[in-house]
């Protein structure tokens, strides 16, 4: 079971009740085939533009499901407001798919200064088993902190290898870096993975960061993978299965058609490291293998309505998955959120899935 921490009351918490507006939902009537291997349970917009306690629910990069029912989810780089994340109430039923926030914790330096957007773009989100502390991953330098899940405090900080530091530092692009951040099952290994690719690798191949827990130590790097997206895709979140499976959603946006949300599934198991390879072609035999689990524009819209042009009025600038537990049929639900970016022709959208997973 996962903790409640970060909804108990606490110096520098902020706490509330309900939202601002009331919860919207537009589920299609029963589960709507998106692909062979996964179809929409239900999506809502109850989160968008909402407010909680004077903050606004938006600019959400991130989720981690801790327990069923609820949920949490990381806001990026709202302009210099406190970086948070926020507890919510996230689940699937007859009346389709519910999210509500109930509570928010502000993630603070270890002198309990808060950090902001200025300097914590938070991208990827871990829940550790306990439930005592979280994992944050920041596209800023990039960083992967460990902080406490009760007083938002930092704990630790884990190391980042040189390349992958923001040039120039390291071989990254600024606004390119890490993206993602997913955990196995067991807590024992960390996936981080980058948006874009480092200035040495082919354009499109980007590099996923493994790390490894030994008992009584913290995670250290020990391996890197090539993962190709689609062209003008970036990596923008992981799921880590046991036995080295990997779900991998990769989003992209064009200027008056909208964007691409597509997740695959893949495997580091038996791949091979390149952490020696000072660049990485595009036909390396080294890329991660990749199978089209689903694509969102295939799904049908359900009632959704967009704000800006859309292939499928269901897309918006979907940032944030988790995987929850069982549906139907063997198969699991897979929760995707949208980052509003803080604007207004954005949404805020969480969807649930029902997809067939195997480790």
């Amino acid at each position: 079971m996962w903790s409640r921490r970060f909804l108990v009351p606490a110096a520098g918490l902020v706490l509330g009740g309900a939202l601002a507006v009331p919860a919207a939902a537009a589920p299609p009537p029963r589960a709507a085939a998106c692909s062979p291997s996964a179809a929409l349970l239900g999506f809502t917009d109850a989160l968008d533009k909402a407010t909680l306690d004077g903050t606004a629910v938006a600019g959400l990069s991130a989720l981690a499901v801790t327990r069923p029912g609820r949920a949490l989810a990381l806001v990026d780089n709202i302009g210099t407001t406190p970086a948070r994340v926020y507890g919510l109430d996230l689940r699937t039923r007859r009346g389709g798919l519910h999210a509500e926030a109930r509570g928010s914790t502000i993630l603070k330096r270890p002198d309990g200064t808060p950090y902001t957007g200025a300097d914590l773009d938070g991208e990827g989100l871990v829940a550790e088993p306990g439930g005592r502390t979280v994992l944050v991953s920041s596209e800023t330098e990039p960083s992967v902190r460990r902080f406490d899940a009760r007083t938002g405090r930092r704990r630790a900080e884990l190391p980042v290898p040189a390349r992958f530091r923001v040039a120039p530092a390291g071989g990254a692009v600024a606004n390119q870096t890490f993206e993602a951040l997913a955990a196995t099952p067991d807590g024992r290994t960390l996936y981080a993975g980058m948006e874009g690719p480092l200035a040495a690798d082919a354009p499109g191949v980007v590099r996923i960061l493994r790390y490894d827990r030994r008992p009584g130590r913290d995670h250290r790097p020990t391996a890197q993978y090539a993962y190709r997206t689609d062209p003008g895709l970036g990596l923008v979140e992981l799921v880590a299965l046991r036995g080295g499976g990997l779900l991998a959603l990769e989003r992209g946006w064009t200027s008056g058609v909208g964007n691409t949300v597509r997740v695959y599934a893949a495997s580091t198991r038996r791949a091979a490291d390149v952490s020696d390879a000072a660049s990485v072609p595009a036909d390396s035999p080294a890329v991660l293998r990749k199978e089209p689990l689903v694509d969102l524009a295939d799904c049908p819209p359900s009632g959704a309505t967009a704000k800006q042009p859309q292939p499928n009025p269901l897309l918006d600038n979907v940032e944030g998955m988790a995987l929850g537990g069982r549906a139907p049929h063997g198969r699991r639900v897979l929760y995707l959120v949208s980052d509003d970016n803080g604007s207004a022709a954005q949404t805020t959208r969480v969807y649930a899935l029902a997809v067939r997973v195997r480790a």
